[in-house]
C-alpha cells in the first residue's frame, strides 16, 4: 500500500487547501483559477432531480446488475445516441465508472496496454491490483496508432492482452473518428486484445455526429463503460454503467459475482434517478445539445488564447473540456530557475501573483521532466451559463467572445496569469544569463 500514491487530483487538492491557509498575502483570499478538477460545471437536469426526490423512499436492495428499469432505458439511451442495440442484460450498473474499470481489471486476464499521456486514475488501479502493464506513448499526434499497438502486442507474451482507450480523450480532448477506431479493431482482433473503451466523455463531443462508439466497430471484444458525471454533470450521483461484448454471458456470471461482494448493489434512488436521465426526452436532448455547444465554445476560447502565447503549444480538443498544453519549448527557462519537474511548474504556478492550477505531465503517466499539463476550462458557473445560453445563443464570433466575457471571466483572468508568468519565467531566463544566476522570484 506505500507504493500507491494519493491520487493526483486528491492530492492537489489538499495542497490547495493548505497553500491558502498558510498564504498571507491579501490577494490570497480569491482562491485560485482552477484549470485542475475535471468537473462539469452544469447542474444535474431537473427531471433526475425530480425523480430522486420521488424516489427517496426507495430503501430496499436493488438487484446486483442494476434494476430492470435502468438497464431497459441505458439500452434504449446507448441506440438512440449511439446506434448500438443491446440486450439489457449485457449491462451492469455499478457505483461510478471507475469502480467498474477497477472490476473489470480484477477479472479480465492479461498485461494491460495503457496509451499516454492518460486520466490520471488508470494507473493506481493498476498498480493496486499488481496487473502487469506496458505504457503505449501516443507520440506528436497524441493517438495511438495500429502499427505501434501491434509492435507493442508482439513484443508481450500473454495469450490475451487489454488496451484501455478513453475515447473522446482525458487529457487531450481529441476524439478517434471511425476509420481509426477500425484500423485499432484490426489489431485487436488479431492480437487477441480486449478493449475497456472508456466513453465517459462521448456525449460532449461537439460534432455529436462525428462520435463512434468502439462497441459498434469492435462489438465482440469490446466493453464499453460510460456514466452519468461528466455528461449529466452528476458525478456525486456515483452511477455508471459497462455493457459487455457480444457471447460474454459466462464472464458476466462471474462479474456479478465481483459485484455483489464488493458493494452489493448501487443506491437504489439513485438508480431511479438515473432512469429519467438515460430515457430519451426533449428535456435531455436539449440539455446535451446546449452543455456541449458551452463546453465547445469554452474549449475554443481557451485553444485560441494559448496558442497566442508565444512558446506554448496545445491540442484542440474536439470533445470533453479539456486540452493538453505542451510547454516544453520552455524547459531551458524552467531549468535556469530550478524547475526540474512539472510538479514543481505545477506548484510554481499555484503560487502567488498566479494562483492558478492545472494538473502536471506525471500526474498524466508521463515523464516527469516533460512539461506538459491538462487544463480543464469549467472555471465558471454552468447553471448560469446554461440560462444565458437558452435566452441568447450566441451565432456569431464575436458573440461567443462575448459570451465567454460575460459567463466565465476566471478562465479569462487565469489565462492571463499564465501568460504573466511565462513573460515573468522569459525575464527571470535572461536576467540569469546576464548576472549568471538568480533564482526564480516573483514580482507583485
Amino acid at each position: 500500500m506505500e507504493d500507491i500514491e494519493l491520487p493526483e487530483n486528491l492530492k492537489l487538492n489538499t495542497f490547495l487547501q493548505e497553500f491558502h491557509s498558510d498564504c498571507s498575502h491579501p490577494k490570497c483570499g480569491f482562491g485560485y483559477y482552477g484549470f485542475a478538477f475535471g468537473q462539469s460545471p452544469f447542474h444535474v437536469p431537473h427531471i433526475m432531480q425530480k425523480a430522486l426526490v420521488q424516489n427517496a423512499h426507495q430503501g430496499k436492495y436493488a438487484a446486483v446488475p442494476g434494476i430492470e428499469e435502468l438497464r431497459e432505458s441505458i439500452s434504449e439511451y446507448n441506440k438512440h445516441y449511439f446506434g448500438m442495440d443491446i440486450d439489457p442484460r449485457r449491462i451492469y450498473v455499478g457505483p461510478g465508472t471507475k469502480e467498474l474499470l477497477y472490476n473489470l481489471l480484477e477479472i479480465l486476464h492479461g498485461t494491460v496496454i495503457l496509451p499516454t499521456p492518460a486520466w490520471l486514475g488508470y494507473l493506481p488501479q493498476i498498480r493496486l491490483l499488481k496487473k502487469n502493464y506496458h505504457m503505449l506513448s501516443t507520440r506528436v499526434n497524441k493517438k495511438i496508432t495500429p502499427h505501434d499497438l501491434k509492435k507493442l502486442s508482439l513484443r508481450l507474451q500473454d495469450r490475451q492482452k487489454i488496451l484501455i482507450l478513453n475515447n473522446p480523450n482525458n487529457p487531450t480532448g481529441l476524439l478517434y473518428d471511425r476509420l481509426e477506431l477500425e484500423e485499432i479493431a484490426e489489431v485487436c482482433r488479431e492480437q487477441n486484445i480486449i478493449i475497456i473503451s472508456d466513453e465517459i466523455y462521448a456525449q460532449t463531443t461537439y460534432k455529436f455526429e462525428n462520435f463512434v462508439s468502439m462497441g459498434k466497430i469492435y462489438p465482440e471484444g469490446t466493453f464499453v463503460t460510460n456514466g452519468l458525471s461528466k455528461s449529466h454533470a452528476a458525478g456525486g450521483y456515483r452511477l455508471g454503467y459497462v455493457i459487455f461484448p457480444q457471447h460474454a454471458a459466462d464472464v458476466g456470471e462471474q462479474f456479478k459475482k465481483i459485484l455483489a461482494t464488493e458493494y452489493t448493489a448501487v443506491s437504489t434512488p439513485i438508480q431511479h434517478a438515473a432512469v429519467t436521465g438515460f430515457q430519451v426526452s426533449k428535456e435531455m436532448d436539449q440539455y446535451f445539445k446546449v452543455t456541449r455547444k458551452i463546453h465547445e465554445i469554452m474549449g475554443e476560447f481557451t485553444y485560441q488564447t494559448l496558442q497566442q502565447i508565444s512558446g506554448i503549444k496545445s491540442t484542440k480538443p474536439q470533445a470533453t473540456f479539456y486540452l493538453l498544453v505542451d510547454f516544453n519549448q520552455f524547459a531551458t527557462e524552467f531549468t535556469g530557475s530550478k524547475i526540474s519537474t512539472s510538479q514543481t511548474f505545477s506548484e510554481s504556478l499555484i503560487q502567488h501573483p498566479y494562483h492558478t492550477a492545472i494538473i502536471g505531465g506525471d500526474s498524466l503517466v508521463l515523464e516527469r521532466t516533460d512539461f506538459s499539463a491538462r487544463m480543464a476550462f469549467v472555471d465558471y458557473n454552468g447553471k448560469k451559463a446554461f440560462e444565458n445560453y437558452l435566452d441568447n445563443p450566441p451565432k456569431t464570433h464575436s458573440d461567443r467572445i462575448e459570451f465567454v466575457e460575460t459567463n466565465a471571466p476566471r478562465i479569462i483572468s487565469g489565462l492571463k496569469m499564465i501568460e504573466l508568468y511565462f513573460d515573468h519565467l522569459r525575464q527571470n531566463a535572461k536576467s540569469a544569463i546576464e548576472c549568471k544566476y538568480i533564482p526564480f522570484t516573483v514580482s507583485e
